[in-house]
């Protein structure tokens, strides 16, 4: 994923269950992330929709989520992968509707 064109944020938690998770707790910058053994990453596009998810424990990412849009603004797919590095993708419909696995 292209982060070049992304604004990386750093955050202490998420909120919800619902896809894409929203991140809360924002910090003011990097230098708050020293003392700190788990927090997200999270990478905004233009538009501030939420691109890349990344959780973070002691420097290694433990949960990883991209997410890509309809040109609706809902979300159409999640790629999640997990500590063990398997992957998942989830589809969405334009209503957002989870589509059935391929």
């Amino acid at each position: 994923m292209e982060l070049e064109n992304c604004d990386c944020r750093y955050f202490i938690s998420y909120s919800g269950v619902k896809l894409p998770l929203k991140l809360v707790n924002e910090l003011p910058d990097e230098s708050h992330l020293e003392n700190r053994n788990t927090y997200f990453r999270g990478c905004y596009d233009t538009e501030q929709r939420l691109m890349l998810l990344e959780k973070r424990v002691y420097g290694e990412v433990e949960l990883r989520h991209v997410y890509t849009y309809h040109s609706s603004g809902s979300l159409a797919e999640a790629e999640i992968t997990d500590a063990d590095g398997e992957t998942n993708v989830l589809r969405f419909d334009e209503t957002g509707a989870a589509m059935a696995a391929d």
